[in-house]
């Protein structure tokens, strides 16, 4: 039998979380979908694309996005593209690391129709990049460790983005809390 790994970051009420949580709340889809896709685009892809380097489903979901960012594609032309990165995370069972990179991209890509599938980025993406980072037989407090930090780097470019005052907000309704 096979060893379980985690598959994301599952304590939502830890102050990373949270904090991310609150910045998402005061910005635009726009915004966030701005925000998810660059950060996917820099830092998960190149992840994913070391373990299945001819395998671009999670990559054709971030490009994707950004034509809809460009106004060049509608959503329902995305949805197969969105459903085709998520095959991918099922594909990839026996690799956590680049499991975690396609949800990250999958949800990433949602954040265009639901905004709340933006904390997909923290929950995977963070998780994806600590596997890298240290590895994916480590105690599970270095690997959040790392992920904390990385989550906090995610806020850090969101804050960079962001526009103060907001006027069109998202409205979320976190689930989870």
């Amino acid at each position: 039998m096979s060893k379980k790994y985690r598959k994301m970051l599952n304590d939502i009420n830890a102050p990373y979380l949270q904090s991310l949580m609150k910045l998402i709340e005061t910005q635009s889809k726009i915004t966030l979908v701005k925000w998810c896709l660059e950060y996917a685009e820099n830092h998960l892809l190149h992840i994913y694309e070391k373990h299945y380097s001819n395998d671009f489903r999670p990559r054709k979901s971030i490009e994707s996005g950004k034509e809809w960012l460009a106004g060049n594609i509608k959503f329902p032309e995305i949805k197969k593209i969105i459903l085709n990165c998520h095959q991918a995370a099922r594909e990839a069972e026996d690799n956590p690391i680049a499991q975690a990179v396609a949800r990250a991209c999958g949800q990433v890509t949602s954040t265009i129709h639901v905004p709340t599938h933006s904390l997909g980025l923290a929950l995977y993406g963070a998780l994806a990049i600590a596997y890298d980072i240290v590895g994916i037989d480590v105690k599970w407090n270095i690997i959040l460790s790392v992920a904390s930090k990385e989550c906090n780097k995610m806020e850090e470019a969101l804050k960079k983005i962001s526009i103060e005052n907001e006027p069109n907000p998202v409205k979320i309704n976190w689930k989870c809390r």
